[in-house]
């Protein structure tokens, strides 16, 4: 560990880059600390201290929201606008061609980014009408302008993230967007902790140890599907070209077990999410049957079975489907035949993208059966502990070691590549 760090440090360009990527996750901590004027922001942490769905959306901004930071709404509306189009590219089949190369994909980022705009703005409008129809006098009464002045406010702090973001994983040492999130968990661990312990009751040490024990459960089950892998043996063919033999050598192609790595977790917290944070504006609506309609859509995703339930869905499904958004079977059989490689069995072309798209749903049904249970884990802890801020804890520590494996690998590869480059 102490020779890899020694490595990365006098890796001039390497350090350079994590040293840029610390300095803006260390800006993006002090824009969480930016309030906005005119909130009673005592009556703001009393609020979302009372609602574990706000509670956990405060979380995943890194507290921006409990303090009315600039950056409130964190990345949130860029990821809900990369799901829209990611969606869309798997119905439109004109997206679904566009996605395939490299022009196409950055056009389709391009659009994404766009879209985050409209979307802040009606994130921030949502979240202030309904701090204001909250009954913790949260914001005074506040004009048309100071309305105007903090939607923009917000929403620029969210363009602000998505473009630190997008800076971050230019340097290829891990995403930028899952960094950010990573970076605001970190912050709001301490508090948890502190809260999980000052309401602990010494009664209760074997269920803490219970509650430890699950964790590291949780650790090594992310690290094990994280590093699991299937190898497909790829045979190349002898090819003679000048009086000389070329080719003729056996290699492997390596199939992951998650290849979409902690994306799925946050892809599916996002959806999971919604449906109760829109219900939440309509709670006092005039209209009986809405009120009621919004009320029943809280109580039903405050059940832990049924959040449970979907929540283990979710994760499942996203993990099939990110997986078919960035592994293309056809195309890696046609780069093998076209550099005279095969799979030993198997014949080139059709056959053989045929045979990769089986394996990869294989592995890939373990794989999300596996990071579905482990996402739940919490859940089933928090129901015969009663610990209410396991569900929290759990998810965070899930994206948490899901992120730092997926950039130490970033950061192992950078290295492997430069040892390459200096032979």
């Amino acid at each position: 560990m102490i020779e890899k760090l020694k490595q990365i440090w006098k890796t001039h360009d390497l350090r350079n880059n994590l040293l840029f990527v610390l300095g803006m996750l260390i800006v993006f901590r002090l824009a969480a600390h930016i309030p906005i004027p005119g909130v009673n922001l005592v009556a703001l942490r009393d609020f979302f201290a009372s609602n574990q769905i706000l509670g956990l959306m405060n979380m995943f901004s890194g507290g921006g929201m409990e303090s009315f930071s600039i950056v409130m709404m964190g990345v949130a509306p860029y990821i809900t606008s990369s799901i829209i189009f990611q969606l869309l590219s798997m119905i439109i089949p004109s997206l679904e061609k566009m996605n395939k190369e490299e022009a196409g994909r950055q056009q389709i980022t391009m659009w994404t980014r766009w879209l985050t705009v409209p979307l802040a703005i009606l994130q921030a409008y949502g979240m202030i009408t309904l701090l204001r129809r909250s009954s913790h006098a949260i914001l005074g009464d506040i004009s048309t302008f100071d309305l105007v002045a903090m939607i923009i406010t917000i929403t620029a702090g969210t363009i602000f993230l998505m473009w630190i973001g997008e800076l971050i994983s230019e340097k290829k040492v891990g995403n930028g967007i899952s960094l950010i999130i990573f970076a605001g968990i970190v912050a709001s661990l301490p508090q948890f902790a502190q809260q999980t312990f000052l309401t602990f009751d010494p009664s209760q040490i074997f269920v803490l140890l219970g509650v430890f024990a699950v964790f590291l459960i949780t650790v090594v089950g992310v690290v094990i599907i994280t590093e699991g892998q299937r190898n497909i043996p790829v045979q190349y063919a002898r090819q003679i070209r000048g009086g000389r033999t070329h080719g003729g050598t056996s290699t492997h192609l390596p199939l992951r077990v998650n290849m979409a790595g902690v994306i799925p977790i946050i892809f599916a917290i996002s959806v999971v999410l919604f449906p109760p944070m829109v219900a939440q504006f309509f709670v006092h609506a005039r209209t009986v049957w809405v009120a009621n309609g919004a009320e029943w859509v809280i109580r039903v995703f405050q059940d832990q079975l049924i959040y449970g339930i979907l929540y283990f869905l979710l994760v499942f499904a996203f993990t099939f489907f990110y997986t078919e958004v960035i592994f293309h079977p056809t195309q890696i059989a046609e780069n093998l035949q076209k550099q005279g490689g095969f799979i030993p069995g198997i014949r080139p072309g059709r056959h053989t993208s045929e045979y990769l798209a089986d394996t990869t749903h294989k592995i890939i049904f373990i794989g999300a059966l596996f990071l579905g249970i482990i996402a739940i884990l919490p859940l089933i802890m928090q129901y015969f502990t009663g610990m209410q801020s396991l569900a929290i804890g759990g998810t965070s520590l899930l994206i948490v070691v899901a992120v730092v494996i997926d950039t130490v690998k970033q950061i192992e590869s950078q290295l492997t590549m430069r040892e390459y480059e200096s032979t």
